[in-house]
């Protein structure tokens, strides 16, 4: 791994386990044993580090989805459940707070989040889609259903984060499952 990557990585497991707030760049460099400079070499900025935390976030999450589908003892239906059960797991909170943050400035036009929008939607569509067929879903009409899938699953992590109520979310997901059987 290179020292970017390593940095990376260092940032993404900080911000897992204790968020992001108002830390300074000097402090999360501290805090990640590094320099400040160090981050505005590899990263520009302390929100292209940010931006770059909820990609690698992403990637991970989509590495996990590819892993599930990759379970020939599992259900698509089964796949989708677990998938779900780590995206609400509370060790993943933080990191989904920051994608929701990064996420509204970038649709307001704040030149820093901006390039968080490259794949925000698109990144997911080819996984989700052969989820969706193997699941049983036309092919025809799948990509269409799965961007209302990553609509419904998204509004659902946002419920969740601005209300606690995990019971709640977890009942209107999977009334959301049931109605793609």
């Amino acid at each position: 791994m290179s020292a970017r990557d390593d940095l990376l990585a260092a940032a993404v497991a900080h911000v897992t386990e204790h968020g992001v707030g108002e830390i300074s760049l000097r402090a999360l460099a501290a805090e990640l044993g590094t320099s400040h400079r160090m981050l505005i070499y590899h990263f520009g900025s302390r929100e292209g580090l940010l931006v770059e935390v909820v990609r690698a976030v992403e990637r991970r999450q989509r590495a996990r989805l590819a892993d599930l589908m990759a379970d020939p003892d599992l259900t698509p239906q089964e796949q989708a459940r677990r998938f779900w059960d780590d995206l609400v797991d509370p060790a993943q909170w933080p990191a989904e707070r920051l994608f929701f943050e990064l996420y509204g400035q970038a649709l307001q036009g704040r030149e820093h989040a901006a390039p968080l929008l490259d794949g925000i939607v698109t990144d997911w569509l080819d996984p989700l889609t052969e989820l969706a067929v193997r699941a049983g879903t036309p092919r025809d009409e799948a990509r269409a259903r799965v961007r209302l899938d990553l609509a419904v699953t998204r509004g659902l992590l946002l419920d969740l984060l601005a209300t606690g109520d995990v019971d709640g979310v977890r009942a209107a997901a999977e009334a959301h499952l049931r109605t793609r059987a």
